[in-house]
């Protein structure tokens, strides 16, 4: 039994050494993108909705200015990095080839003390990410593509 735990201690600290910190880092960089700007069927998307998705994803204390939810398939955004659904746009930057549901929210102003009111602005847009291997983990911008 000892024998055992032993074994599996040693497998453990073996597995930490053999995943890099840049892939863990980078899970987590793409974590907290899907946080801020994923939502895949949202309920309504007017100024109600941003200011429930806001306060729900932390992004409300203080009042965070501006926010966009990307609707859809995470795989569709996921392929922005790469070929599949994303051409070069400068840097690491990357402009999707096909338009995303999404909603943005603007703070209405005033104070960005909770509770924090939202326009919501729905639409569908080309999107820009930043990405790092393979994942995106920053939303540059969202337009219409000419």
């Amino acid at each position: 039994m000892l024998v055992g735990l032993a074994l599996l201690l040693l497998v453990s600290v073996l597995g930490l050494e053999v995943i890099p910190p840049t892939l863990a880092q980078d899970d987590s960089r793409y974590a907290h993108f899907l946080t801020q700007h994923y939502d895949p069927k949202p309920k309504g998307r007017n100024d109600k909705y941003c200011d429930s998705m806001m306060e729900r994803r932390g992004l409300a204390s203080p009042c965070k200015d501006t926010n966009t939810f990307i609707h859809g398939k995470k795989s569709r955004i996921k392929d922005i990095c790469g070929p599949a659904n994303g051409s070069p746009y400068g840097g690491n930057l990357r402009i999707s080839k096909s338009a995303f549901q999404i909603t943005t929210c603007k703070h209405r102003g005033g104070s960005s003390r909770p509770p924090c009111r939202y326009r919501a602005t729905a639409g569908s847009r080309h999107i820009v990410v930043a990405c790092e291997h393979g994942l995106p983990v920053h939303f540059d911008e969202s337009f219409v593509r000419p």
